[in-house]
C-alpha cells in the first residue's frame, strides 16, 4: 500500500475534556439529577482511561473502557449527542488500530452523521470525521476514496479559515466605527485599512464589502481635510461620488 499516511493524520480526541460544557445545554428547569451527573462524570473518566490505554497500545483495554463510557452516554444523552459522537469517533479509531476496519468505518460514520447534522459541514469536528474516515479507507487500500475524503477535509478547513478571516475584518470595521464616534479619526482609518487588506484577499477589489472599505476610508480622510489621501482611495472606488458627503456610520455587524 502506498504510504498515504504521511498526509492522512488521525486525530484522536481526549474527550472527557473535549466537551467541557457537557451540562450546559440543560436549563435550570430540566437539570440532570445528581445521579445522572455522576454517571456522566463516570463516562468521562472511563473515556479518559480508554484514551490512556489507546496511547499505551493496549487496544483491548481501550475498547473495554470506551464501550462502557459510550453505553452511559447513549443512555443519558441519547445516540445523537455530540458527546456520544466523540465516543463513536474514539471507538472507530481504536478498531482501526486493531485492523478491524469495517467496525472502524461503522463508528466513524456514526460520528460524522451526528456532527454534520448538529454542527453543519463547516465545523472542525465535522472536518475531523471526514479526515478519520479517509484514514480508514486508506487502510483498506481504497486510495481514491481516501483522497476524496481528505480533499473534503481540506475544503472544510479552508472555509473555516475564511469565515474566521471575515469575522476578523468585521471586528476591525466595528472598531473603526467606534473610534470614529470618539473623534479618533486617524485610529478609525487604521482599523478600516486592516479590514480592507483582509477583504481584498478574500473578495477582491470590486466586491461590495471591499468597495465599502474604500469609501469609508475616503470619507474619513475627507473629514480630516487630507485631500491627497482621500483622492488616492477614492480612485479605487468603482462608482466614484462627484462630491463626497459625510454621513453617520453605524455598526451593522454586531
Amino acid at each position: 500500500m502506498q504510504k498515504l499516511y504521511f498526509i492522512l493524520f488521525t486525530l484522536f480526541l481526549l474527550v472527557g475534556c473535549a466537551n467541557k460544557n457537557i451540562f450546559s445545554k440543560f436549563s435550570t428547569g430540566s437539570m440532570l439529577s445528581i445521579e445522572k451527573k455522576e454517571q456522566l462524570l463516570k463516562a468521562n473518566i472511563l473515556n479518559n482511561q480508554g484514551t490512556d490505554a489507546y496511547i499505551d497500545g493496549n487496544y483491548d483495554l481501550a475498547l473495554q473502557y470506551l464501550h462502557q463510557s459510550l453505553l452511559i452516554k447513549e443512555r443519558i444523552l441519547s445516540t445523537e449527542d455530540l458527546n456520544t459522537a466523540t465516543g463513536y469517533n474514539n471507538l472507530g479509531l481504536v478498531y482501526k488500530k486493531q485492523g478491524k476496519l469495517q467496525k472502524a468505518l461503522l463508528y466513524i460514520k456514526k460520528a460524522l452523521q451526528i456532527r454534520e447534522k448538529l454542527l453543519g459541514k463547516n465545523s472542525s469536528q465535522t472536518a475531523e470525521s471526514y479526515n478519520n474516515l479517509g484514514t480508514v479507507y486508506a487502510s483498506m487500500g481504497k486510495t481514491t476514496k481516501a483522497i476524496s475524503l481528505t480533499e473534503e477535509t481540506l475544503d472544510i478547513k479552508k472555509n473555516i479559515v475564511q469565515k474566521e478571516q471575515e469575522d476578523i475584518a468585521i471586528s476591525y470595521s466595528n472598531l473603526a466605527v467606534l473610534r470614529d464616534k470618539l473623534g479618533e479619526t486617524q485610529e478609525a482609518i487604521n482599523y478600516y485599512k486592516q479590514a480592507l487588506e483582509i477583504n481584498k484577499k478574500l473578495f477582491g477589489e470590486e466586491h461590495d464589502i471591499t468597495q465599502r472599505n474604500y469609501k469609508d476610508i475616503t470619507q474619513l480622510y475627507f473629514a480630516l481635510k487630507d485631500y491627497k489621501h482621500a483622492k488616492e482611495y477614492a480612485k479605487k472606488m468603482i462608482q466614484q461620488d462627484e462630491e463626497i458627503k459625510l454621513k453617520d456610520i453605524h455598526i451593522n455587524a454586531y
